[in-house]
């Protein structure tokens, strides 16, 4: 009997072609933030509160590819309340099977933005792919980065509190297998990426990441979650991102701190 129990079906079924959602995506930064809507004026709140494991990747030291800890970063995993209750909802489902998600990025300091936008990987990709200067350099970068701005109608999405970053694992346990580390700013992160390579050309590593990604894209996406077509652990709800992939008129989320209250 497979461990992975009424959630086995998950795994055996298609992430959908990531096509329309890559389109969807470009210039959803422009699309409007309800700010009288009840839930712009959302706090932040602890994710451990609501029972949901993680730990923050950037202000680790063992963080592949990085291997140190990022200024600016801090060791709080914080999300928008509603974002952590539906999180929440999801581990209760997945506890079924003996799983649960773990999180490495939440709500992200602007300074870690800053640095992976405008230095890391740019950096990164002069080594990799020197061909690469101006307007074509910065659409790479962001393909997997988002431009840090203070501007409230257009803010990176980990900068709201509504974006988030997870895998699953066995409860207090080991991850499962998705492909790739996290992070791995090249295609293999593609949330489809296994999904266009025939069974034939599949090891058995990547049969098993490709299950596993389709189990984490389901569970989340049965959970009002949108997931980012390039990266395979990234996810929203309600911000801006989130719009543009459901359709939503606006979104609810903007620019938003960490207050004491938060703590």
């Amino acid at each position: 009997m497979s461990p992975f129990g009424p959630l086995e079906a998950l795994r055996a079924k298609p992430i959908p072609n990531q096509d329309s959602a890559r389109s969807a995506r470009q210039g959803f930064r422009s699309l409007p933030i309800d700010a009288d809507e009840a839930l712009a004026r959302e706090p932040l709140v602890r994710i451990a509160a609501e029972g949901i494991a993680g730990e923050n990747y950037y202000y680790s030291t063992r963080n592949p590819p990085y291997w140190g800890r990022i200024e600016g970063s801090i060791p709080e995993l914080y999300l928008r309340r509603s974002v952590a209750l539906k999180l929440a909802r999801v581990n209760h489902r997945l506890s079924a099977a003996g799983l649960e998600l773990y999180v490495f990025d939440a709500w992200r300091p602007r300074a870690v933005q800053v640095y992976f936008h405008d230095v890391w990987m740019p950096r990164e990709l002069a080594r990799r792919r020197p061909e690469l200067s101006g307007e074509a350099l910065t659409r790479e970068v962001e393909r997997y980065w988002a431009a840090p701005t203070r501007d409230a109608a257009s803010p990176a999405p980990h900068a709201t509190g509504a974006a988030v970053d997870l895998t699953l694992r066995w409860r207090n346990g080991e991850a499962l297998w998705m492909g790739s580390i996290f992070d791995d700013a090249t295609e293999i992160a593609h949330r489809d990426h296994f999904e266009r390579a025939s069974d034939a050309g599949l090891c058995f590593s990547d049969e098993e990441a490709r299950a596993n990604r389709r189990l984490l894209h389901w569970v989340m996406t049965d959970g009002g979650f949108v997931g980012h077509p390039e990266e395979w652990w990234h996810f929203s709800w309600g911000d801006q991102l989130w719009s543009a992939l459901t359709g939503n008129g606006s979104a609810f989320y903007c620019l938003i701190e960490p207050s004491e209250k938060n703590g």
